[in-house]
């Protein structure tokens, strides 16, 4: 391994345990800021839609967490395609075994959790059938997202591998730094 190849190999483990700490950060203040805002629609509004701006963090929330996972995950398959990582080799077939504790990456119970609670400040507000369908159906759609990106993330790390063995067979290298020459004439061949 040359050093260019044993710094980028450090600086990407360093990337997913910063990434891995700024997910558990990241998880604990938007849900501070979502209980904030819920706590604050509760007692200030008496308007049902109020309770989509709280939706709106919540929402804005996962979708960072859910990024972070993702990356982190995609890190780690490139490791473990371009670098052989061991680690990664290991986690990827260690799974989770019959029995163990379970553990969530992207948070599911407690964000769909917030979601339900979410609509709590309705009951106050007694919203009429109109507003609930403009209030029901983006938390139905924030429970939608929910459900897919995590169905969605668990395949990833399969996607992720196969996509990394193609490009590693294709002839792209870690060390590959963009398009040669060479392939820009056989691009514009190919158009």
């Amino acid at each position: 391994m040359t050093s260019r190849e044993r710094e980028e190999y450090r600086s990407l483990r360093a990337t997913i345990r910063e990434r891995g700490t700024a997910r558990m950060w990241l998880f604990a203040t938007g849900f501070s800021v979502w209980a904030g805002l819920t706590l604050a629609t509760a007692a200030v509004t008496a308007t049902p839609l109020a309770v989509l701006l709280p939706l709106l963090v919540l929402a804005a929330t996962f979708e960072a967490v859910f990024a972070l996972h993702v990356g982190v995950e995609r890190v780690g398959r490139y490791l473990q395609v371009f670098y052989d990582d061991q680690w990664e080799h290991v986690a990827m077939q260690f799974g989770r075994p019959s029995g163990a504790v379970r553990i969530d990456a992207l948070f599911l119970a407690p964000f769909l959790t917030a979601v339900v609670v979410n609509l709590a400040p309705l009951l106050v507000a007694r919203p009429v059938p109109v507003e609930w369908i403009f209030v029901a159906g983006p938390h139905a759609l924030a429970v939608l997202r929910l459900v897919t990106a995590r169905a969605g993330a668990a395949r990833q790390r399969a996607i992720d591998l196969e996509r990394f063995r193609q490009l590693k067979a294709a002839g792209i290298s870690r060390t590959h730094h963009g398009p040669t020459t060479e392939d820009a004439e056989d691009a514009e061949v190919k158009s």
